[in-house]
């Protein structure tokens, strides 16, 4: 099987992080990744925020927990890097692009060996005069509606087997 459908078929979600920062050279991959993924007449209407400063993680982690309800929670899973997908409002494909996006960043983390999760909630995070605030705070213009968080960092535990996959996935018209 050739690298890259290896890396499409293990590839799981990570729900444990170690504390260490992930290496410079492999959120520069993954970030690449993201920026070359796919978007709806190639306009590239999604942009990436990577966050690795703590108290901004944290800040972030208490929006999310706040929106899921369970400000208590961590629904970053402890990881030390977060990016933040967000897709231009005045893109009609912003969500499909944007989950392009994410999909790539996840895939290429497992290519450089990292763990990753899709991390919902940033539509709401950035709806708020909060997150705007954050937007403004970070240098971006513009009007952008969050697609989602894609936290990275490494395996704190062995990652699982995959679930066996469901009877009638694929439906054939030939």
């Amino acid at each position: 099987m050739n690298e890259a459908m290896n890396v499409l078929l293990q590839r799981r979600s990570c729900r444990n992080y170690k504390p260490e920062q992930i290496k410079e050279e492999e959120l520069q991959a993954v970030l690449q990744a993201g920026v070359y993924a796919p978007t709806a007449g190639g306009r590239q209407s999604p942009i990436i925020v990577a966050v690795q400063d703590k108290d901004t993680i944290d800040q972030l982690r208490q929006m999310n927990a706040q929106i899921m309800g369970n400000p208590e929670a961590d629904p970053f899973y402890g990881a030390p890097t977060v990016l933040i997908v967000l897709a231009d409002l005045n893109s009609a494909n912003r969500v499909y692009d944007g989950s392009c996006v994410m999909d790539n960043l996840m895939n290429a983390a497992e290519a450089v060996g990292l763990g990753s999760c899709w991390i919902h909630r940033a539509k709401q995070e950035f709806e708020s005069d909060e997150g705007k605030a954050l937007l403004k705070k970070w240098g971006v213009e513009g009007e952008y509606e969050g697609v989602g968080h894609c936290v990275l960092g490494y395996w704190a535990e062995e990652k699982p087997a995959p679930a066996p996959r469901k009877d009638g996935y694929v439906y054939y018209v030939r």
